[in-house]
């Protein structure tokens, strides 16, 4: 009998297939692989494609390294995880996330990524570049890293529609956000050192999926206010 793949989205529904209404979430440390850019995301074959190239071909190769050899501690078959995002705007002086500077592409700042189980290890993912860096010569894993990342309380809603309607489900957040004692995090540092950030999580490919119907996780993070 075929054993069956850990699929993060059916396992962990409350962190990838929220309501399309907003709903306040904590979110716990995972393991990620990250690049880091800036520059307009649709430029065909710029910065951003490459990274997104780089980390499918990271989290495949590590998918996929171990069919025919000693496993990992930990190791289980699994469903390479959705492709996500961190975004904001170079120069950006707002707390908050500047959706009136959408259009201003080439002012988009970014780290991509994609989650990783938790039998990765920083020896695996080296391993795993090496390979990539043997596999395929046009790609640069010295640009990405392998990180523990942990977000904790944040506001999330499921975006339905394009890219270009996001400002009207971060509204909806916003005022979420707002009426329940809250206020948005976007900006503040964390312990760790990390900036909290506006949050994407890709459900859909934008090559195959009719704009109408693309899914979107969209994240906020958040502090209760005091008064």
């Amino acid at each position: 009998m075929e054993e069956k793949k850990l699929d993060f989205k059916k396992e962990y529904k409350d962190l990838y297939m929220p309501a399309a209404k907003p709903s306040v979430v904590n979110v716990p440390a995972m393991k990620f692989i990250m690049v880091d850019g800036k520059g307009d995301p649709n430029a065909e074959g710029g910065e951003y494609q490459q990274s997104v190239e780089l980390l499918y071909a990271l989290s495949y190769t590590i998918k996929m390294g171990y069919k025919n050899s000693v496993k990992p501690e930990g190791y289980a078959d699994y469903v390479v995880p959705p492709l996500e995002g961190l975004w904001w705007l170079e120069g950006g002086t707002s707390g908050g996330f500047d959706v009136s500077a959408l259009l201003q592409k080439d002012r988009f700042c970014w780290i991509s990524m994609i989650r990783q189980p938790d039998f990765v290890t920083q020896e695996v993912f080296e391993k795993a570049c090496r390979e990539v860096e043997r596999k395929k010569p046009g790609l640069d894993p010295s640009k990405a890293r392998f990180e523990v990342f942990e977000e904790g309380p944040c506001v999330q809603m499921m975006h339905l529609g394009p890219y270009s309607k996001e400002p009207e489900t971060i509204a909806q957040m916003e005022a979420f956000i707002q009426a329940n004692g809250y206020r948005n995090a976007i900006g503040e540092q964390r312990p760790d050192g990390t900036i909290r950030r506006h949050h994407e999580i890709y459900l859909s490919d934008p090559r195959k999926t009719d704009p109408s119907k693309m899914k979107t996780v969209l994240r906020h993070p958040i502090e209760k206010k005091h008064f």
